[in-house]
């Protein structure tokens, strides 16, 4: 029972992976308000303060009152790494299960999950029955959305938010400066910086790094991919993969909204999480439903075990014949308890009803 209990009994978190522009912040938001949830986010550049638009953070209006964890709280210029993740993590867990509410991790940055589940030294399934939601989309779709996003976020002001903090000679590998979108318009800040006149050739090295965040973006979305279906195939992960294709393939030529894509968000995409992940917090409902069962049940077999002894003496013809073998010491008490002169005065009553009874040598019946 106690293997039982620690299997069954452990606390909740679910997880919704996908690749970068798949819709994982707007399904975390959607499940979080029916659930009464809290959200933690496992995208190792959004959990930097700075450049929203570029790091695609979910807004506050967006947000639309979930409490948020790791978004937009450290120092974009330091390094934040899987271990400081995992800690940071597993301490919003913890107070969001404190506060009774369900923990949804979500974010693109699969080598930190990973290291969050699988760090032997954390323990975490141990501690935790995961939930693990596959929001995919096919890539060639997935490719064309993101693209048509990047040019969403220059018209957005992406230039001028990556400009303010646009340093010569910069560090790209460190802090909030790895992001996409940001080495990748070095050159053409370093033409501005420099007084460059030529308008015509600065023109032609921002579109290039507009096309080069877009193939960038691209290859990332990709290597996710690959990502989740390596957890998936060669570690073992049980994950529910939600295909979201219809989703985008019916938004608008610039990648933008329509009714047709709520629609299909709400029957493809949003339905089918909220039934998984209703189905995964009922998990301990039924345990508990079972438990309850298995506890009832062997109090009923004690109870049996305890006959009174009343009923066996005046009617031992109606014991069953698994009764007499779960508690022969009862019986043989209950017999020995007799006392003689009950033997005297009903003795057709027990050799009647009990005939391996056999009376004494001294004994008449009849008399």
């Amino acid at each position: 029972m106690n293997s039982f209990n620690e299997q069954y009994h452990k606390k909740k978190v679910v997880f919704i992976m996908g690749s970068t522009g798949s819709g994982k912040s707007r399904l975390s938001i959607d499940l979080a308000i029916h659930f009464q949830s809290e959200i933690v986010n496992s995208d190792k550049i959004q959990v930097y303060k700075g450049l929203d638009i570029t790091t695609n953070k979910v807004s506050a209006s967006e947000q639309q009152g979930v409490p948020h964890h790791l978004l937009g709280d450290f120092d974009p210029n330091t390094d934040f790494t899987a271990n400081d993740f995992c800690h940071h993590a597993l301490s919003s867990v913890e107070r969001i299960l404190e506060s009774e509410r369900v923990p949804i991790i979500v974010g693109g940055s699969n080598t930190y999950i990973e290291a969050l589940v699988e760090d032997p030294s954390i323990n975490f399934r141990s501690k935790y029955d995961c939930c693990f939601i596959w929001l995919d989309v096919s890539l060639p779709i997935l490719h064309s959305f993101v693209s048509k996003r990047v040019d969403q976020m220059v018209r957005a002001g992406l230039v001028d938010e990556v400009r303010g903090i646009f340093v010569p000679d910069a560090d790209y590998t460190r802090g909030i400066r790895r992001a996409i979108g940001v080495p990748e318009m070095d050159e053409y800040f370093q033409a501005e910086m420099n007084d460059d006149d030529d308008k015509e050739k600065r023109d032609k090295l921002l579109d290039a790094a507009i096309e080069e965040i877009k193939a960038n973006t691209c290859k990332l979305a990709s290597c996710q991919r690959g990502k989740i279906e390596r957890l998936r195939n060669e570690l073992g992960w049980l994950m529910h993969r939600i295909d979201a294709t219809i989703v985008f393939e019916k938004r608008g030529e610039r990648g933008e909204s329509n009714k047709e894509v709520e629609v299909a968000w709400e029957n493809f995409v949003k339905k089918p999480c909220l039934e998984i992940v209703a189905d995964f917090l009922k998990e301990n409902e039924k345990v508990i439903a079972l438990e309850a069962l298995l506890s009832n049940s062997m109090v009923l077999k004690e109870e049996e075990k305890v006959v009174a002894p009343e009923i066996l003496i005046s009617n031992p013809m109606a014991l069953k014949e698994d009764e007499k073998v779960v508690a022969p010491e009862i019986l043989i008490s209950n017999a020995m308890a007799l006392k003689e002169d009950e033997k005297v005065a009903a003795p057709e009553k027990n050799l009647i009803s009990n005939p391996m009874a056999q009376p004494s040598e001294g004994l008449q019946v009849g008399t």
